[in-house]
């Protein structure tokens, strides 16, 4: 008998990155072929997102991605919200079916990598933002290991925040994982280049493994 490793997601959903602009994946969305229905998740408090009371930290913004995964699910993150999907999988590897991570650090230390620091600059031109969002620091290095999802990663060579170094490391890092590199792509290469993209993500959602045993 054949019994599937990997679920067909059910749902698609997208995850910003620390501007919240749930608009940034409108285009690849759109460009999916992949029949499910696609959910934009706004973070409350970034943006124009009104803030919430029951969000006041990451792990808060953590459990709002978590509340959202109530069927086999597909996580596809830019940036930011790429630690957010990877901390969802490993709270919830059932219903995480698959993860799409676009320039994300995930959870892995970038400035040893070579990525330029964004904070700041963020900071000053964001001022209403949650100021915890700028401290949050975390390290799952250990912890990738037990991501058991098919992983596509994103990259261009051309984005100093999360330069190729930090997917060729996440390649090294996740399990199950194939990275692909998009010649001048630089930190918003998921929205600039949906079109090109958007087969890639629609044939990583397509796989469903199996395996065999016996009754």
């Amino acid at each position: 008998m054949t019994t599937p490793t990997v679920q067909p997601p059910a749902k698609l959903l997208f995850l910003p990155g620390a501007s919240g602009n749930t608009a940034f994946w409108q285009p690849l969305a759109d460009s999916l072929t992949y029949p499910a229905p696609r959910t934009i998740l706004p973070y409350p408090g970034f943006g124009a997102a009104p803030a919430s009371p029951e969000v006041q930290g990451f792990d808060d913004l953590v459990r709002t991605v978590v509340a959202q995964i109530d069927r086999p699910t597909a996580l596809i993150a830019q940036s930011m919200g790429g630690v957010l999907a990877l901390r969802a999988a490993l709270e919830k590897p059932d219903l995480v079916t698959h993860l799409v991570l676009a320039v994300t650090s995930g959870g892995i230390n970038t400035k040893a990598l070579g990525a330029q620091d964004w904070r700041a600059d963020f900071a000053a031109a964001n001022p209403n933002f949650p100021d915890w969002l700028l401290t949050y620091d975390s390290d799952l290095s250990h912890e990738l290991g037990r991501v058991a999802q098919p992983v596509l990663l994103l990259w261009g060579d051309a984005d100093p925040i999360s330069p190729l170094a930090v997917g060729q490391r996440l390649l090294e890092l996740l399990p199950d994982a194939e990275l692909n590199i998009v010649s001048g792509g630089d930190h918003n290469l998921a929205c600039e280049h949906a079109s090109v993209l958007a087969p890639l993500v629609d044939e990583h959602l397509a796989r469903v493994d199996s395996r065999d045993y016996e009754d």
